[in-house]
């Protein structure tokens, strides 16, 4: 027992919450009972999930925290949609709202969240929703969208009132959800054992070098089951874009770099951008942070106290979206957003989507 203990304080990622958390330990315990029984009286029928009658894809993960679940709905769109008409549906975390609500012209970040909001601005032809309850959405997305052929469901491995039909499992490269333990000590929010309803895993952030050998040893670390199908991601970076007129700008070594984040994990940009600027500050929110013209101030402030010529602000696009109510103030300053997207590594990227593809089409085959 005192040997496991060790292992699990030695894995914990967060050396500088690592004191409060390994005193939390307790308390993490009787967080694991909790979700244990919870999944046992799912899987006995105690508690029931609902089936749809088309192909419901979600999107999740084990932990608290970024493991790249938004980017990887952009890839499933912007792959999908060209065949299929697909609808997202999303809780839509931190929004001022409640119940159930489609996209619109109108929407705005507080209404439906930032996440959705960035759906909704990259492909305005997909039906974007969100709905806490998903059993109550799910059928009121249908009704407003009578035509759509699949749903994604972002951020829904652990409501399991709604069964999906597939089901993506995200796993961060630098914090395995198998090195992880759970919540307060952690971060994971579900059983470990609960990696087995996926059907795709995919190990998020990895180094693009990563190797043959390092991709066997944590497959086998994982312990796929039969049915289930192991891919490996690294993040790629676009061109960074103007926050108001999208005009692009290339960031280069003489470049300097105000990093303004709200994200849960802003680790991978700055090491992009540790390799690509001169050199970069950093102003970090908490995760969804709603902005105020307070901290645009501030923001300011930072940026002109930086004595460089080329300077530049750059923020993400979940943070964009959340900043976009200050127009006005943004359009005159050198303030970027810079898009990211997965990229598949070891040339399966093709598999990946053909493996999504397939279950659709199965399914609608099966359905006629």
């Amino acid at each position: 027992m005192v040997c496991s203990l060790r292992a699990v304080f030695m894995n914990l990622n967060f050396p500088l919450l690592k004191p409060v958390r390994i005193l939390l330990f307790p308390f993490s315990l009787v967080y694991a009972l909790i979700i244990i029984i919870r999944n046992w009286c799912f899987d006995k029928n105690i508690f029931s999930s609902t089936s749809f009658n088309l192909p419901v894809i979600c999107v999740g993960n084990l932990a608290v925290g970024g493991t790249g679940k938004s980017p990887m709905v952009e890839f499933l769109i912007k792959n999908l949609k060209p065949d299929f008409a697909l609808a997202v549906l999303s809780r839509g975390y931190k929004r001022k709202t409640r119940g159930y609500a489609l996209a619109n012209e109108m929407s705005t970040a507080l209404d439906i969240g930032d996440e959705p909001m960035q759906f909704h601005n990259k492909f305005p032809d997909v039906a974007i929703a969100v709905g806490e309850e998903r059993i109550v959405a799910i059928p009121q997305l249908l009704h407003d969208r009578p035509g759509t052929q699949a749903i994604i469901l972002d951020d829904a491995f652990q409501h399991r009132s709604v069964k999906a039909g597939l089901n993506i499992l995200l796993t961060d490269y630098n914090n395995l959800f198998t090195r992880d333990w759970y919540l307060p000590t952690g971060d994971l929010r579900d059983s470990k054992k609960s990696y087995e309803r996926s059907d795709i895993i995919v190990v998020t952030k990895c180094k693009e070098e990563l190797t043959m050998k390092e991709r066997l040893e944590i497959t086998t670390e994982i312990a796929p089951l039969g049915h289930q199908t192991v891919f490996f991601s690294t993040i790629q970076y676009g061109l960074a874009y103007h926050i108001i007129n999208k005009k692009s700008y290339l960031v280069n070594d003489k470049t300097e770099v105000l990093l303004v984040t709200g994200i849960a994990n802003p680790d991978q940009l700055k090491k992009y951008l540790l390799r690509k600027s001169k050199t970069y500050y950093e102003i970090s929110y908490n995760d969804h942070y709603i902005y105020t013209i307070d901290d645009l101030n501030e923001i300011v402030r930072r940026f002109n106290a930086i004595s460089a010529s080329n300077k530049i602000i750059l923020t993400t696009e979940k943070d964009a979206v959340r900043l976009m109510k200050f127009q006005q103030e943004l359009s005159g300053m050198p303030f970027y957003v810079i898009p990211i997207e997965p990229s598949i590594l070891f040339g399966e990227g093709g598999k990946f989507i053909s493996l999504v593809k397939n279950f659709i089409k199965d399914f609608k085959e099966i359905k006629d």
